[in-house]
């Protein structure tokens, strides 16, 4: 009898345990996923470009005649402000040509006052001359009979040759007046020429190159052969120019005043600017458009020639909500995702997709905030399918 009552209570033992070894068993079998929550976050999409530094301003200064090297003010790195003296030519050729200039001044001068004295000999000739016909004409209408008609003509034709003459020496005067004139000008330009042996500085800069020394021979910068050498190359570095290439899918984006960000990694700076200008025109051979971002550069830190990275805001959305990119395979604008729903089961959701960033995805529509998206691999998942979801870090 113990016996029996044993055996039923064993089996009564192994049938309340089974249950419970069946239901850990199958809780064991439940696939863990990967998941993360659709949440608002301000998303944007950027355009990195290579950029180089230039100098805002840059010439190479000439000679505007032609000359010996006397003097070079300057070095290579010196610091130039507007107007500052450069350099001086030696002309020695040009020293001869003022005194014929002063010369050529002062002899037509000396005509000028010698045309003035012929004039005024020449007026009192046509006074006299027109009183003495004066006179034999108003003799003659009172008493005709006693001046011979020959004498009145002769002493008409004598007040006209003297009033010819006037003429003639006011003639004189003007063409000496103008030949003053010639000469005045003849004598500014070799003031003028002079002035230009003296280089000045055009604006304030660095010399950045050094092309002659002195004694060298310089050739006038007019000259239209190429081998006119420049005196020195003067670059204005106070502010620079940020010039990157904008592919042309880019292009509809650029407008002036645009936010540019720039990171130039050789000083370890970040700098905001704007767009300044662009060339409104793409290049045939590299389908860019050249684009330009002035930059302060009163510190002094940045140098031409430098390289930076130009950072374009391409788009921009406030409080989207948004995935991660490991939730969509592809580049689609629609795709189907798998949604853990509140009874830890997989469902099939068709999401319409937007604006894509290095690490989110805007969700136009198909999901709501705080939705559970698997992310990652997606083999052996069915909509269905009742999973143990993790939230991805």
């Amino acid at each position: 009898m113990r016996a029996i009552v044993f055996v039923l209570c064993a089996g009564a033992m192994y049938s309340c345990t089974r249950p419970a070894k069946t239901a850990v068993r199958a809780d064991s079998e439940i696939p863990s996923v990967s998941v993360a929550r659709v949440q608002r976050h301000d998303l944007q999409r950027d355009l990195v470009l290579s950029a180089e530094f230039r100098p805002y301003e840059e010439v190479d200064l000439h000679a505007k005649v032609a000359g010996y090297l006397k003097d070079i003010r300057v070095d290579v790195g010196d610091r130039v402000q507007a107007g500052q003296l450069i350099a001086i030519l030696e002309i020695p050729e040009m020293a001869d040509e003022d005194a014929q200039a002063v010369a050529t001044r002062k002899r037509s001068e000396a005509e000028l006052l010698h045309a003035q004295s012929e004039l005024m000999r020449d007026q009192s000739a046509h006074e006299a001359a027109h009183l003495n016909f004066q006179r034999l004409d108003d003799v003659m209408k009172v008493r005709p009979a006693l001046v011979a008609r020959q004498e009145i003509d002769n002493a008409m034709a004598k007040d006209r040759e003297a009033e010819a003459q006037v003429d003639s020496a006011k003639a004189a005067i003007t063409a000496a007046e103008q030949q003053i004139r010639v000469a005045q000008a003849g004598e500014q330009r070799i003031h003028t020429l002079q002035a230009y042996q003296r280089i000045t500085a055009p604006f304030a800069g660095v010399i950045s190159k050094r092309y002659a020394d002195p004694g060298a021979m310089i050739q006038a910068g007019t000259s239209s052969s190429s081998q006119a050498m420049p005196v020195v190359r003067l670059s204005e570095i106070a502010k620079l120019r940020l010039v990157l290439a904008v592919p042309e899918s880019a292009v509809p984006r650029i407008h002036v005043g645009g936010a540019i960000g720039i990171r130039v990694n050789a000083v370890n700076r970040q700098i905001q600017g704007k767009v300044s200008r662009f060339s409104d025109r793409l290049q045939t051979d590299t389908r860019t458009m050249e684009t330009e971002v002035d930059v302060d550069n009163s510190r002094g830190d940045l140098a031409p020639g430098m390289f930076a990275e130009a950072v374009v805001t391409l788009d921009r959305h406030n409080g989207a909500l948004a995935i991660p990119v490991q939730a969509v395979a592809g580049a689609e604008d629609k795709a189907s995702l798998l949604v853990v729903d509140p009874q830890n089961q997989l469902v099939q959701k068709e999401v319409r997709l937007g604006l894509e960033t290095a690490d989110r995805r805007e969700v136009l529509s198909g999901l709501n905030d705080g939705d559970l998206v698997v992310v990652g691999k997606a083999t052996g998942l069915r909509p269905g399918l009742r999973v143990k979801p993790q939230e991805a870090k």
